[in-house]
């Protein structure tokens, strides 16, 4: 079988990496990719313009492609999945109708609010002045998310009026998220822990993936912009068994019925963004693909098959599937670009030692391999992910990863998991 990954990122060579360990699987395909996957066994990279959904059908059509998966939101939220099995080319990921669940805030809020899926409270609105106005009658500190796609950047958490003022102004005004900030959601802060609920999902048949936790602020304690995400870890202690029942009771299940009852039944990967307060749980977002940095130290512990998961989801059969995980826990740390979230410079030359621990992957990110070197190519360059005996173990081992990576500007935090080591 051949397989064809759709992105860029970390989350994709994860993907592509893991379906190529399948005996099954001649060869792994990525269209754009980066220099990891141009590096990894079995897969290789290829070019062709992603908006133009018929070059895509043409590759695979051309190559044999048995099986899609799509990585990132936006194909999703353009209906790549709908045009793909329309044209009988088997397709792991949602309608786009379904994913509309990532690609509108204001979509979600509603559905969540409809099915009496737990939440914060929320208004949407469509221009400066409203907005505004709102801002009188709300306590503070407060949340203000572009309603699109922005790429994990599109949340901002305000202390204050003059912050949440400034905010607005910038996405209505000075058009920061561009069209995505078109519509806000204002939503009240919630405190507590946050952890990622990840499942595979098929019409109403669903699997949980192993729990994780991301950590998607910039800086050490959890200080800084919000990024699209500068490490994880799995599983997440915070998800205890008691926990995992609920969100699968009062979140996921009342999700994938509602998707249903919407006409629209779910097929992919399903991400919930948890709020953990006192054994209660709220949900912050829905993400309608794989988590990146999530993607990366699950699928590191994922001892079955990512193909044949991806195929029972796809044939229905979820039912039928049993799931492994290795008892060990995996840490991933993100490398990013000096400047990022904001600006950042790529084409910076890369160092990297070899590494030859099966316990140790080198997932890159934002990365390219040009002239027979690896370049940076985005703001969040690599995830250095490593297995443990347990948490604080494949802390020491990821980190120890990362100090096998040099380029000019690198930088990560040095407390991913330190959450769940607390």
């Amino acid at each position: 079988m051949k397989i064809l990954v759709i992105g860029s990122g970390g989350r994709e060579h994860a993907l592509a990496w893991k379906c190529a360990q399948d005996s099954n699987v001649e060869h792994v395909y990525v269209c754009p990719g980066n220099a990891g996957t141009h590096l990894e066994n079995k897969v290789s990279n290829v070019e062709f313009d992603l908006n133009e959904f018929s070059s895509i059908e043409k590759f695979s059509l051309i190559e044999k492609i048995g099986l899609v998966i799509i990585g990132p939101e936006q194909p999703l939220v353009d209906g790549l999945t709908d045009y793909l099995q329309s044209k009988n080319i088997k397709t792991f990921g949602p309608s786009k109708n379904a994913a509309q669940l990532e690609g509108s805030k204001t979509f979600s809020k509603d559905f969540f609010v409809k099915y009496g899926i737990p939440t914060a409270k929320y208004k949407s609105f469509d221009n400066f002045k409203d907005s505004i106005q709102y801002l009188h009658e709300i306590a503070f500190p407060t949340v203000i998310k572009a309603d699109g796609l922005a790429a994990g950047k599109g949340v901002i958490i305000c202390q204050n009026f003059e912050e949440a003022e400034q905010a607005l102004n910038s996405i209505f005004n000075d058009k920061a998220f561009g069209t995505a900030g078109n519509r806000v959601v204002v939503e009240e802060f919630l405190e507590g822990e946050e952890a990622s609920f990840i499942a595979v999902v098929s019409k109403d048949k669903i699997i949980p993936l192993a729990t994780s936790q991301d950590h998607k602020a910039v800086g050490d304690g959890d200080k800084g912009l919000n990024t699209g995400g500068m490490g994880a870890y799995s599983p997440a202690p915070i998800v205890t068994k008691e926990i995992h029942e609920k969100i699968l009771n009062e979140v996921m299940y009342p999700t994938m019925n509602g998707l249903i009852e919407e006409g629209s039944p779910y097929l992919g990967f399903l991400y919930a963004g948890l709020m953990i307060k006192d054994g209660e749980i709220k949900v912050l977002e829905f993400n309608c693909r794989f988590g990146d940095p999530e993607t990366q130290p699950i699928l590191l512990r994922l001892n079955s098959s990512l193909v044949e998961l991806c195929n029972a989801a796809i044939e229905n059969k979820l039912d039928t599937y049993s799931i492994e995980w290795t008892d060990k826990h995996s840490c991933g740390v993100v490398i990013a670009s000096e400047g990022y979230p904001e600006s950042y410079k790529s084409n910076k030359e890369v160092s990297i030692k070899e590494n030859v621990d099966e316990d140790l992957k080198l997932f890159h990110a934002g990365t390219k391999y040009e002239n027979g070197a690896v370049l940076t190519n985005g703001g969040r360059v690599f995830c250095a992910t490593a297995l443990g005996n347990d948490l604080k173990d494949a802390q020491k081992n990821a980190y120890n990863l990362v100090n096998n990576v040099e380029f000019e500007g690198a930088f990560f935090r040095s407390d991913i998991g330190f959450k769940g080591i607390k």
